[in-house]
């Protein structure tokens, strides 16, 4: 009940603030910046979106294949489905969608799917931290941002450092152990006991799907979905005919994200035009004019997935389950 009350009154104050910051903008000035934009800019910062996108898909997959999913049309169905349900759910209910629509469409077990989604995530975030420490140390951001590296440096540090752990502790553990498990002599009963046995094979998932080369290449993948983000802003700016140094580029896509920890609105409307705004004007660029590419960007970025996704949805929603029993070769 606290929970709630605590999530309900941060969204009120988030949205007030943005009431507010509405107030302060040109909107006439904005829509006329982007009536103005270039059609084949935007179709370049849409290819590069797309292959962000498809590049946390394929991230996605390195973990799905060894648990027993291989199908890369199903990573790829599922996946722009659960981005798509992101975009008009609260709180990212659209990672939750991904478990259903994989267990059901697989036959993996949804606690294996949780896993292999939370791993995909986890290096979402590490790719991220990387961004702010090469970004911190590369180009010349904004003070707020500056004070970041330290932080961003100790935190990087220690991920890296829980994964070699985990990878470590784990290396007896392979797919194929999930496998093999005895079952259970005879299913769990009540609440405590599903719950228990859930995160049980939760763990187990997690320790089997850890290995070196997988976070390896999870990471690249990572830095290259992250990189395609920032073409895909500078690209919207130069669309726009705005001069948005790359550096702005970068500072806006980091700010933006920040606000991704906590969605307050559906797509997260509104709080993005405002962290991009409130950054690149202190690389010089004008309220206005930036408030026109941000929604340029998440016009590109949110309206044609949200809509495959949500068309894709009930495919899912429908369908039986794909096999008995789950097939954990690599």
């Amino acid at each position: 009940m606290i929970g709630k009350l605590l999530h309900w009154g941060i969204t009120l104050a988030i949205l007030a603030l943005l009431v507010v910051f509405a107030r302060t903008v040109d909107w006439g000035a904005a829509w006329s910046a982007m009536r103005g934009a270039s059609i084949p800019l935007l179709l370049l910062a849409f290819a590069a979106n797309s292959m962000s996108v498809l590049l946390r898909i394929v991230r996605w997959r390195l973990f799905l294949r060894p648990a027993g999913a291989p199908s890369l049309g199903m990573a790829m169905k599922a996946g722009i489905a659960g981005v798509g349900l992101n975009n008009v759910l609260l709180a990212n209910g659209g990672e939750a969608a991904r478990v259903v629509f994989v267990s059901r469409a697989s036959g993996v077990p949804s606690a294996t799917v949780l896993a292999t989604i939370a791993l995909e995530r986890m290096f979402d975030i590490v790719g991220f931290i990387v961004m702010v420490v090469l970004g911190t140390l590369i180009f010349p951001l904004p003070p707020e941002m500056e004070g970041y590296r330290i932080p961003a440096m100790v935190v990087l540090a220690i991920v890296i450092g829980g994964l070699a752990f985990l990878v470590y502790r784990t290396t007896h553990m392979t797919p194929e152990s999930l496998a093999d498990r005895p079952p259970e002599v005879s299913p769990p009963v009540g609440l405590v006991a599903k719950i228990g046995s859930f995160f049980r094979w939760f763990g187990a998932s997690m320790g089997a799907l850890a290995n070196g080369p997988r976070f390896v290449w999870a990471l690249g993948l990572s830095l290259l979905a992250w990189v395609f983000q920032v073409v895909t802003f500078a690209l919207c700016a130069a669309a726009a005919g705005i001069d948005v140094p790359i550096e702005a580029s970068l500072a806006g896509l980091l700010a933006v994200n920040l606000g991704l920890i906590l969605r307050a609105t559906p797509g997260n409307v509104g709080f993005f035009q405002l962290a991009y705004a409130l950054t690149v004007e202190q690389f010089g660029v004008p309220r206005d004019p930036a408030i026109a590419v941000s929604l340029l960007i998440q016009t590109l970025q949110v309206v044609p997935v949200t809509i495959l996704g949500v068309a894709l949805a009930p495919e899912f929603v429908f369908k039986k389950h794909g096999k008995a029993a789950v097939n954990l070769q690599e």
